[in-house]
């Protein structure tokens, strides 16, 4: 028993949607494609279970945020996979996986065979038990990563309103789940053992400001520490069954704090089990190219399990965010169907957040020294990352459309900073007034991967720096505009 296609994508997650799309964009015909899916459910955008699915009043639900509406594009509902003649396998677990063949063998048993697939797997929540701490199945003890885990956190949201509860993880899944429980009236916690929250983007002056934003709206930071146990209600059962529950939580600098919930969002770890031995994995993903082509020329990678090269910095990485599954799944899609029009992948790596009244946006790299810039006891600050005399990243909270538009282009462009001091003087207005400048748009599509030939330098303001673009009409063009719209989720 089994089935073919021209093409697979395996996995249905955000990235299988927007691949789908690029396919019938590019004219992909009926019965040449299909998805599968362990979830029982189209692609959705994913971003939408910490934010919108978990607040109070008018919550978000499906079919309302089906991929691909986080890039404002169409919803791709079920019909619309039917319409175009996509098969959407769901509820299907594939067991084992061969590229020489090229097929994959379902737990029930069906032999699928492709010409070419695109791995669209993403990640799994790491569990506790993986760091020696039992108790994961108690029926108040939560994860976040796919529908069923927002819907079953949403039930014991419900039964906690003026209760107690404690979020493992300080980084985005502990922040913005933290920030939903306050919104549904429930006391929280957060436990995580860095020095500060979101440690692997914020520098602690930019976390301070969140987490004392989070402080005024009642929420206990318990940093430095980590779970050590769970303490069970006298009627849970020794084997921690789904029919015990937590009541309160033991952390390894011997404290104590009482929990009706308990929220875990302690990283993820890349999906590449069917593949290890197969195809060639690099910094916890499957290595690709520029094409987001594996080791095996029929065989693609996008999203969470991809590594790829990121050509503005010159070299390999993972990364773990929306913004970066939706375009290297168009641009796998892309890579396959007009693989002579299709330039290597150059993305500029972007992550976001939005809690409560805040929004925040970065790009590039959070290396090298911070400049800061802005009110940081206002609503709108950020800040820029210098290394070896080039700005790599930028960090910006409550910005308008254009204000983050603008720190995008300039982030791609690298531009030589000489004087820090000046920089911070200058702050927002150094990329606004330079993203403003004819012909800048234009380097940003060019740029040569070792940073522009903007400059600048002590007493000089942004457009005598904008100069200097015009040595950049000469380097090679490899890459395209990176657009940036604004997403709902």
């Amino acid at each position: 028993m089994g089935r073919a296609f021209v093409y697979v994508i395996l996995g249905g997650g955000v990235a299988a949607g927007y691949a789908a799309l690029e396919f019938t964009k590019k004219g992909v015909s009926h019965g040449e494609l299909c998805i599968i899916s362990e979830e029982p459910v189209a692609p959705y955008e994913r971003p939408a279970l910490s934010k919108g699915f978990l607040l109070p009043e008018a919550p978000a639900r499906l079919p309302a945020f089906h991929t691909c509406v986080g890039a404002n594009e169409e919803r791709l509902t079920p019909k619309w996979y039917k319409e175009h003649g996509i098969e959407l396998i769901l509820g299907t677990r594939v067991k084992s996986a061969d590229v020489r063949r090229k097929t994959l063998l379902t737990a029930a048993g069906e032999t699928i065979s492709y010409k070419f697939l695109i791995i669209a797997t993403g990640a799994r929540a790491l569990k506790l038990e993986e760091f020696g701490v039992s108790g994961s199945d108690a029926e108040n003890v939560c994860y976040l990563r796919d529908l069923a885990d927002a819907t079953r956190l949403v039930d014991v949201m419900q039964t906690s309103t003026g209760g107690n509860a404690v979020v493992i993880g300080g980084g985005y899944v502990g922040m913005e789940c933290a920030a939903s429980l306050v919104i549904n009236k429930i006391n929280v916690s957060m436990v995580f053992p860095e020095a500060h929250c979101m440690g692997r983007l914020f520098t602690p002056k930019i976390a301070s400001h969140y987490e004392e934003f989070y402080k005024s709206k009642g929420v206990n930071f318990v940093k430095g520490t980590v779970l050590s146990s769970f303490a069970f209600n006298p009627e849970g059962k020794v084997n921690f069954s789904l029919f015990c529950s937590v009541s309160g939580v033991y952390l390894k600098d011997g404290s104590y704090l009482p929990a009706d919930l308990v929220v875990v969002g302690i990283g993820i770890r890349p999906n590449t089990s069917l593949f290890e031995g197969q195809l060639t994995l690099e910094k916890g993903g499957i290595k690709v190219n520029g094409r987001l082509q594996s080791s095996n020329s029929s065989v693609y990678a996008v999203g969470d399990v991809a590594s790829f090269p990121v050509k503005i910095f010159g070299e390999i990485r993972r990364l773990e965010h929306v913004d970066a599954a939706r375009k290297s799944a168009r641009h796998a899609v892309s890579a396959i169907l007009e693989p002579e029009k299709t330039p290597e992948f150059d993305y500029l790596p972007f992550f976001y957040s939005r809690v409560f009244s805040l929004s925040w946006q970065f790009y590039g790299d959070n290396v090298g020294e911070a400049v800061y810039f802005g009110d940081f006891s206002g609503t709108s600050f950020g800040a820029y990352w210098v290394n070896k005399g080039h700005l790599v990243g930028s960090f910006l909270e409550g910005g308008s459309k254009e204000e983050y538009e603008a720190i995008a282009k300039v982030t791609r462009l690298k531009p030589v900073i000489e004087d820090l001091s000046e920089l911070e003087r200058q702050g927002l207005g150094f990329v606004v007034a330079l993203s403003q400048k004819p012909g800048v748009s234009e380097a940003a599509k060019d740029m040569d991967v070792g940073g522009s030939s903007l400059v600048l330098e002590k007493a000089m303001y942004p457009w005598h720096a904008a100069a200097g673009v015009v040595v950049a009409a000469s380097i090679a063009a490899f890459a395209y505009w990176y657009g940036r719209r604004r997403r709902r989720w």
